[in-house]
């Protein structure tokens, strides 16, 4: 499986999309590869991310805004570099993350310092970031209580929903296989008829952030899509 990040730059502003697997302040001097064996996986990661925003000439300090797709170890790992960041996150979801004694699939380390950060609670199904219809975090529940989709229209390359892990492989698409692991799999199945016929409506290409052969044809910084 991939694990991707991705930043989107607005006139009026920046946001971070996921930030991780593997939290950069793990990392020796130079950005070395770096593997950590978690309790269910294996994660590797070729390089940190603050050099990957550096590229592109930026710092975590400029990013306005920090949205997760969900709580998963495996999205949110860098996420206290964002603290400074305005946090657009659903109440369900901020309350599973603080949540005493922790879910089994987070590591409440990778975020603590959020609780203290300026946050927006997401209350609408279609939260309109910047205001101009072009970057909007649709509410697809099922994989974990607040799990949400991000949608981009971008001028040359058209609408793209990135999927956060409403699916996982193009495989559970294809056969509408369902995991086993949902925190409620009777709204994932919701939420993906719902952002199917979405996708339909819109034309919108869509990334899966885990498919890891689409993932790898993707342009990385510094290279973007506008």
């Amino acid at each position: 499986m991939s694990v991707a990040c991705f930043l989107v730059a607005h006139p009026k502003g920046t946001m971070m999309w996921d930030v991780g697997v593997i939290p950069d302040s793990s990392f020796k001097p130079g950005g070395a590869p770096l593997t950590v064996q978690y309790p269910t996986s294996l994660a590797t990661v070729p390089k940190p991310l603050a050099p990957q925003l550096a590229t592109l000439g930026y710092v975590p300090a400029d990013i306005t805004f920090l949205a997760l797709s969900h709580f998963h170890y495996d999205h949110v790992a860098n996420a206290n570099a964002f603290a400074g960041s305005t946090w657009l996150v659903r109440k369900l979801e901020r309350d599973i993350m603080f949540a005493d004694p922790p879910s089994p699939r987070t590591v409440p380390a990778f975020f603590n310092a959020l609780k203290i950060s300026k946050t927006v609670i997401i209350n609408d199904a279609d939260y309109d970031v910047f205001g101009d219809q072009s970057v909007i975090i649709k509410s697809a529940p099922g994989h974990s209580p607040g799990h949400q989709v991000l949608f981009l229209r971008l001028p040359k390359t058209g609408p793209v929903l990135i999927s956060g892990d409403l699916y996982h492989y193009p495989e559970e698409r294809k056969l509408n296989r369902l995991p086993t692991t949902e925190f409620n799999v009777d709204q994932t199945a919701a939420s993906r008829v719902a952002i199917e016929a979405f996708l339909k409506k819109t034309g919108a290409q869509l990334w899966i952030q885990h498919d890891f052969t689409a993932n790898a044809k993707l342009r990385k910084a510094p290279l973007y899509y506008e």
